[in-house]
């Protein structure tokens, strides 16, 4: 049997990315469906629990999965057929990325940023390596390659000391405890016209059984957080231990449901600062905005409230047996372990 096909471990950079291209959506529904193929996978879904999230081929989920592991990013936009022959090899193309990524002040050039007059400009003068390219071949090249200089690009690095920790606690939970593991966070606000106000809709994730459910409420907050956890609880009756995986938003630190979390044997598994693509849940609000919001024009929220509700019924039904999925992973950590991988690609620490 072939190895299972995962995307390697999302740098902070691509996994926000990916976060905003599913929550916002995107002009492109190629860039959509692809972005939503690999937040999935980064999540611990397989192949076919992602074909089925998308309605696409298995083969084409594995394509995507391949190419970002090989070019990044970029791979989210489609690349059609025909035109000229290419005048710029790889290797000119990859030292006008890395030359266009780097800050001219670097160079040696008395200006903050690039514009494509700008860059193409120093490349046909560099005197190392001179690269001539037309400001149009330019423009394309670089949106190909997803940079775009319409502004200074600042990325918020993650200040948690715990970054890795915390990614490892994750890792545990979501591959070697499935059946115990959930997934909450809220996405919104969800509005109706002016005068209908707004709403919040609050997710709870089964990881094991593929099953998603939640409810609209007015606002986040302790109490709608309290109310997600319980019903999380009530989903494994047997009183063992369960795990939850949840951002840092601060109803989620509040001590109350800290306190209750440790009576009830619920350990929370917060993820990272600016960090929250690591929760699973991620890749499954973008198929629930598409399908029930998107497009849609309902006259209130009990009427939008009705519409998620109706997906997430259809959603729950059409799921994936919890035994091929547990089958999935197993083969999916017996397969690291020989090749000497974690979770997400990276390498195993050296024994000491």
């Amino acid at each position: 049997m072939a190895p299972p096909v995962r995307v390697r471990r999302l740098t902070e950079q691509e996994g926000q990315k990916l976060q905003q291209i599913v929550r916002r959506g995107s002009a492109s529904s190629v860039r959509f469906r692809r972005a939503m193929m690999l937040l999935a996978s980064a999540g611990g879904s397989a192949v076919p629990v992602i074909a089925r999230l998308v309605q696409a081929d298995e083969d084409t989920v594995r394509d995507v999965i391949h190419r970002f592991n090989e070019i990044g990013l970029a791979c989210l936009n489609p690349q059609w057929a025909g035109g000229r022959p290419r005048l710029l090899s790889n290797d000119d193309e990859d030292f006008v990325i890395q030359t266009a990524t780097t800050r001219p002040t670097v160079l040696g050039k008395p200006f903050t940023r690039w514009s494509v007059r700008k860059l193409a400009d120093h490349l046909r003068r560099n005197v190392a390596r001179p690269v001539r390219i037309g400001r149009e071949a330019l423009r394309c090249l670089l949106a190909r390659r997803g940079i775009t200089f319409q502004r200074t690009k600042t990325w918020k690095e993650s200040p948690d000391p715990a970054f890795d920790a915390k990614l490892e606690r994750i890792e545990y939970a979501v591959n070697e405890r499935p059946d115990r593991t959930f997934a909450f966070d809220e996405f919104g606000p969800l509005g109706i016209r002016r005068t209908q106000g707004i709403t919040y809709f609050h997710g709870c994730y089964s990881v094991g059984d593929d099953k998603l459910w939640g409810v609209n409420r007015r606002r986040k907050g302790i109490a709608p957080t309290w109310a997600a956890l319980r019903s999380i609880r009530a989903a494994r009756p047997d009183g063992g231990p369960i795990y939850v995986i949840l951002d840092n938003l601060s109803a989620h630190l509040n001590w109350k449901i800290r306190r209750w979390a440790a009576r009830n044997k619920v350990e929370l598994c917060f993820t990272p600062t600016y960090a929250s693509w690591a929760n699973p849940i991620e890749a499954h609000f973008g198929p629930l905005r598409q399908f029930t919001l998107a497009n849609s024009h309902q006259p209130n929220h009990a009427v939008q409230t009705w519409a998620l509700h109706a997906y997430l019924r259809w959603r729950n039904q059409n799921a994936r047996h919890p035994d091929i999925l547990a089958a999935q992973r197993r083969e999916r950590a017996r397969v690291r372990s020989e090749r000497g991988l974690r979770w997400g690609g990276r390498p195993l620490p050296a024994a000491a």
